[in-house]
């Protein structure tokens, strides 16, 4: 019976949809640069590690997150309204290259778990993102798509070097206007779906 509901909500466009949706907002790609002043640094960087420590806090947090919030009373498309804030804020960074969310980057024990895998990929955004994806998606199909950005974010930590040669700065700049533009189309359509606003009444 599991297993049968297991399968009967895998979707592959909505694991698509939350997989695009958490790798503009963890932006391990436009993160490059922050990875290699670090590594300049001296600072330690184990990709194995860092991928494990976040995935466990972005699943931790996916499965009692919901907990939390009702232990103070907020439901999820409330949430997920105060999310579409959030994703917003962060496309118009990705978008127009200013500073709203300021990062601590100050290292007093690895990189690898501070700052990288927390608050760089399992930071705010996509901690409420999280919880902003469970108000459209099944929790399994966001499994999926953590996991696929986490073997993503695993796979850019071990070749951060390799990655800014081939893309080089402007190719770097140009992914993240791409998919901040990407990010700020979903802030929208999320913000609107949960007020339950119909764009085609505005029309």
């Amino acid at each position: 019976m599991i297993l049968k509901t297991f399968f009967s909500e895998l979707n592959i466009i909505d694991i698509f949809s939350s997989f695009m949706v958490l790798f503009a907002v963890i932006d391990i790609i436009g993160s490059i640069p922050i990875i290699l002043d670090l590594k300049a640094k001296n600072n330690k960087v184990e990709s194995g590690k860092a991928t494990l420590a976040a995935t466990l806090v972005l699943l931790l947090f996916l499965f009692i997150g919901e907990g939390i919030l009702n232990i103070f009373g907020v439901d999820i498309a409330s949430f997920a309204i105060a999310g579409s804030f959030i994703l917003l804020a962060l496309a118009i960074e990705m978008i127009l290259g200013v500073e709203l969310f300021k990062g601590n980057t100050s290292d007093s024990g690895g990189a690898s778990i501070v700052p990288i895998a927390f608050p760089l990929v399992a930071g705010a955004g996509s901690i409420t993102t999280l919880l902003s994806l469970k108000a459209e998606y099944a929790t399994i199909n966001i499994v999926i798509a953590v996991l696929l950005n986490m073997m993503v974010v695993y796979l850019v930590l071990k070749s951060t070097k390799f990655i800014e040669r081939i893309l080089g700065k402007a190719g770097v700049a140009i992914l993240k206007k791409v998919f901040g533009i990407i990010l700020l189309s979903i802030a929208i359509k999320l913000f609107l779906s949960n007020t339950g606003i119909d764009i085609n009444e505005i029309k």
